[in-house]
């Protein structure tokens, strides 16, 4: 089973989970009446939607290079990502709506020991969703299994602050609830600045290794003579490089191409997800 095939498995599993935990608590929140529990079903509901984004992006993203894609179609999960990242924002505005209208006009949620069922069923899930997310995210290198297990993770934390909220409202509180749903609101919020912020950065090809690293790893090369202009793009798993090099003026052109050979098999060597090194040979300056 190939690279792609796995991730796609992963998603699967993780989406039919997420969907569960999101109806649970969505379904549960209304008949309960707690805002809390049914704006963290939405927030949950994310997790699901970022799985169903990651199948579309890994399906388009996986398609080989052609004349009008040379650098291949892996930027295709950064769109989704984005598309992702400004539903999450819509989200988050009705979630904080919903809470504020809410703190003007107080229902009693209708707590039992059924909501504490529930709550620990999604966590143990969620837990377990995480775990596996990110265990297999590490052994495929997918930053993005590794990204939506981090995600997932911020469902776990809002849960347990759900059921400390939940005391609270059992002892009188309920306005309690309605801080909690707007807590929640700004926090999904808050994930989906920063999908944003990490997705555009990559669209706007940000630097993906330290250019310093990269001569660190050059001096060990004696041929080569001084090192510029590094420049790094693409995204997690498909990075390309480009840099000049600066070699004796009085070397041949084979000796020239066999060293830049030798810098590209230490850059790849070094960082597995450089797919493509473009180096640049110059004769060394006098100055």
């Amino acid at each position: 089973m190939d690279r792609t095939k796995k991730i796609k498995k992963v998603l699967l599993i993780t989406l039919c989970l997420n969907l569960l935990v999101s109806l649970a608590k969505i379904i549960y929140g209304l008949k309960v009446n707690s805002l809390a529990i049914y704006s963290d079903g939405f927030h949950s509901l994310f997790d699901g939607v970022s799985n169903i984004g990651g199948l579309i992006g890994i399906y388009l993203a996986s398609r080989p290079p052609d004349k009008e894609h040379p650098y291949g179609h892996r930027k295709y999960e950064t769109v989704f990502a984005v598309f992702i990242g400004i539903l999450m924002g819509f989200t988050s505005l009705e979630i904080i709506k919903g809470a504020y209208e809410s703190l003007f006009n107080t229902k009693k949620p209708e707590i039992d020991e059924k909501t504490f069922i529930i709550l620990v069923f999604t966590i143990s899930v969620n837990i377990f969703v995480f775990l596996y997310e990110r265990k297999k995210g590490m052994e495929l290198k997918s930053e993005f299994l590794i990204a939506d297990s981090s995600h997932t993770k911020t469902d776990i934390f809002i849960t347990c602050g759900i059921i400390l909220t939940i005391f609270f409202i059992k002892s009188g509180f309920y306005i309690l609830d309605s801080i909690a749903g707007l807590i929640i609101g700004v926090l999904v919020a808050r994930e989906a600045v920063k999908i944003l912020k990490e997705s555009t950065d990559l669209l706007i090809d940000r630097a993906l290794i330290d250019g310093s690293q990269i001569k660190k790893i050059i001096s060990s090369c004696s041929d080569v003579q001084a090192c510029e202009n590094i420049r790094t793009r693409g995204t997690a798993g498909q990075i390309f490089v480009d840099l000049k090099i600066f070699v004796k003026s009085s070397i041949t052109v084979k000796e020239g191409h066999d060293i830049a050979e030798k810098v590209e098999r230490l850059i790849k060597d070094e960082f597995p997800d450089v797919v493509d090194v473009i180096v640049h040979v110059e004769p060394k300056r006098d100055d």
